[in-house]
Order: structure tokens, then sequence, then C-alpha cells
């Protein structure tokens, strides 16, 4: 995926200036908006594996609330897009309401494959947008 420097800028002031505010408030050390956004990204993919490991385990409560914290950063990113920034960010909402209905059927049916494919979908976004933004692992 090439990128333009103006594209990739564009993706990070999308994010950047609310989420960095928001975890500002919170105490939260993050070098820069783009490194948030990659920090939010990576943690779906964690609690979206500790919520497969809850359905194989038979554990509801887990599943729940691993579910629920998944589900939880998908709105906050929805939350911080910036709609100012064009198509991507209503591209990004769209798909972003469709990852927390699969969760949430994931969770009502105990369905790993569902689950799966959240995760599937967010690992390709973070793959992208490290790319785009040239954030170091």
């Amino acid at each position: 995926m090439k990128e333009s420097n103006k594209d990739s800028q564009k993706g990070s002031e999308m994010y950047g200036t609310a989420a960095h505010n928001i975890y500002a408030q919170n105490n939260v050390g993050i070098e820069s908006p783009a490194k948030l956004v990659e920090m939010l990204y990576e943690g779906i993919l964690r609690f979206n594996a500790q919520a497969k490991k809850a359905i194989k385990d038979g554990d509801i409560e887990k599943r729940v609330y691993w579910i629920n914290r998944s589900s939880a950063i998908i709105t906050e990113l929805i939350s911080i897009l910036d709609t100012e920034q064009g198509d991507i960010s209503g591209y990004l909402e769209s798909l972003y309401y469709y990852e927390i209905q699969l969760l949430s059927e994931a969770g009502n049916e105990n369905n790993i494959n569902k689950l799966d494919e959240v995760s599937n979908v967010f690992k390709a976004l973070l793959e992208a947008w490290r790319e785009s933004t040239n954030v170091a692992n």
C-alpha cells in the first residue's frame, strides 16, 4: 500500500488530536496520535483473543467482559473519526459499526468464527495503519 505523505498526514489527523487529548486527560503517556491508534487496534486484537479463549472455556462472564472491552475501543475509534478528512472517515465508520455488530453476534452465539472475522479486519487495519503512518513497532 503506497500512500503519499499528504494522505498519511490525513490519516493521522483523522484521529490525531481528539484521541491524543482523551488519553492525555487520563495521564496515559502516548508518543503520538498515530501511536495511540496503533495501540487501540492492538487492544482490540488482545481483547478478542481473550474473548475467544473464554468462549472455548465456556466462561460466559469473561466472554461478555472481553467482547465489551473490544466494542468499547471500536466505539472510541468511531467517536474520534474526523469527518473533515473525506470519504475514508465514512468508510471506517461503517466498517466499525459492522464490526461491533459482529462482536455482538459472536458473543450472543458463542461464535468464534465471527470473532475471528473481526480480528482479521483489525489485523489488516493495523498493518495498513502502520504502513501509512510509519509507526515503529
